[in-house]
């Protein structure tokens, strides 16, 4: 057989093999690396792959390890986990509900905006939801809300943090596509591209992010207006709105002061992600402090809850890296060219399968697993083609934030059903998720024929 086919056919088998081993429940990172040494061994006995190759990886880990930007990930993670175990969150939640409480459909609505709040200051999914289950899922079945209803808006808002900077995994992206742009543009002849930077996908995810919060705020508006019994007012009794103002200043503005600093800085320019990731990971702590919520028990939650979680992205990240040398040098980049530039209707049409590939694989993998594996491989080919860097990452962040709520892996749904009552079926919470799933594809479709939306800001 011919080595250039024979590799090529070895690529897509791996590809395929991997996505097989991590549905029988292997860990993701050694499956990656595990299935990538064992195919480089095959296609080493039949000459198609070199494995002084990997050569490189040293170097490559380094490389990542001393990577300024991808700093910011562990520390964004920390400031998001301060909130969630000082009480902030909960606290921002309570307050936000009895504020809405009055209105027909307001724990749904303060749900919505809390959501968008803890994900523009935590972007940490996980313990979004958990918290707005804990909280709000109670209170919305005693106040008689339909349980469709209620779980679909806190699984739908706690996802909020994969679109809203700032965003762990833009900043993976936005670290990639600037890598992929630089190359892909040096090789059309371009000596001198745009740069690429974090904080221009986290401009570009601003106003989707602002959509989003709206189709999911009209929805529950829409809900109440046309089916009341479905999500009934909960007045708040006169004793306990006296203080209400207060109470929501209190709450409210101290975390918006936090989201105003770290965002702003970025998307102004007045400092990098990094630097301001740094700030907002001490603002956690001193707001944390000003109420009388740090202690030593909470600060060593904090520390080894950000450890944990940085160290599982990355070491899916360096897995992934040894996945991407033997499918690219065993001809996997030139299967993926061949069929995306051979498709009719050009970069629009490769842009679509590549979205679609991307949804389908979110019913069975995490986020990371399939940015560390897709964009790689297809990237280079869809920038080529003139697709906008910053308009590609978004559109991914946006369509891989379904799957987080598409069964049967959504990992929303696991989180809320890990923290709901028992009596609440688990088919109620998947059925409650379709409304926003559809809400997810509406965005999705906005911004694929106005792409204005994400670049106005970032290129404006």
């Amino acid at each position: 057989m011919d080595p250039v086919l024979l590799g090529e056919l070895l690529a897509s088998l791996m590809f395929f093999g991997i996505i097989g081993f991590l549905m029988l429940g292997f860990p993701v990172a050694f499956t990656l690396a595990g299935v990538s040494l064992l195919f480089a061994l095959v296609g080493w006995s039949f000459g198609v792959f070199d494995p002084s190759n990997f050569g490189s990886l040293p170097n490559r880990y380094i490389g990542f390890m001393s990577n300024e930007v991808l700093v910011a990930v562990p520390l964004f993670i920390f400031m998001g986990v301060m909130l969630e175990k000082s009480g902030i969150a909960e606290q921002l939640l309570l307050t936000m509900s009895k504020l809405f409480g009055n209105l027909r459909g307001g724990l749904g609505l303060s749900v919505v905006m809390v959501g968008a709040m803890l994900a523009a200051s935590t972007g940490v999914v996980g313990a979004t939801v958990v918290t707005m289950g804990l909280i709000s899922l109670p209170a919305m079945l005693r106040a008689g809300y339909d349980p469709k209803l209620a779980t679909g808006v806190i699984c739908a808002s706690g996802t909020l943090g994969q679109i809203i900077p700032p965003s762990t995994v833009l900043i993976f992206m936005g670290d990639m596509l600037s890598g992929i742009n630089a190359q892909v543009q040096m090789e059309k002849g371009n000596f001198a591209p745009v740069p690429v930077s974090v904080g221009d996908l986290f401009a570009g995810a601003l106003l989707p992010g602002v959509l989003l919060v709206s189709l999911y705020a009209s929805y529950v508006i829409f809900k109440a207006i046309t089916d009341p019994k479905s999500c009934p007012a909960t007045p708040v009794p006169p004793e306990e709105r006296s203080g209400l103002l207060r109470e929501v200043a209190v709450a409210l503005i101290p975390p918006f002061l936090l989201i105003l600093a770290v965002l702003g800085s970025i998307l102004g320019g007045i400092a990098t992600p990094t630097e301001a990731a740094s700030v907002g990971a001490v603002g956690a702590m001193v707001l944390a402090t000003l109420r009388w919520r740090m202690s030593l028990g909470i600060l060593t939650q904090t520390v080894v809850a950000t450890a944990t979680i940085t160290s599982m992205v990355f070491i899916i990240l360096f897995g992934a890296s040894v996945f991407s040398i033997v499918f690219r040098l065993m001809g996997g980049d030139n299967l993926v060219h061949a069929m995306l530039t051979g498709l009719p209707g050009g970069a629009m049409t490769a842009m679509v399968v590549v979205m679609l590939i991307m949804f389908v694989l979110g019913f069975i993998l995490d986020t990371f697993e399939i940015i560390f594996i897709v964009i790689p491989i297809t990237a280079p080919v869809l920038l080529a083609l003139d697709i906008d860097p910053i308009w590609l990452g978004v559109m991914v962040g946006v369509n891989l934030q379904t799957s987080f709520l598409t069964p049967p892996f959504g990992f929303a749904l696991f989180y809320l059903r890990g923290v709901a009552p028992n009596s609440l079926p688990t088919s109620a919470i998947y059925r409650g998720i379709i409304p926003f799933v559809l809400l997810q594809f509406i965005a999705i479709a906005l911004l694929f024929l106005f792409p204005q939306i994400v670049l106005w800001l970032p290129r404006g």
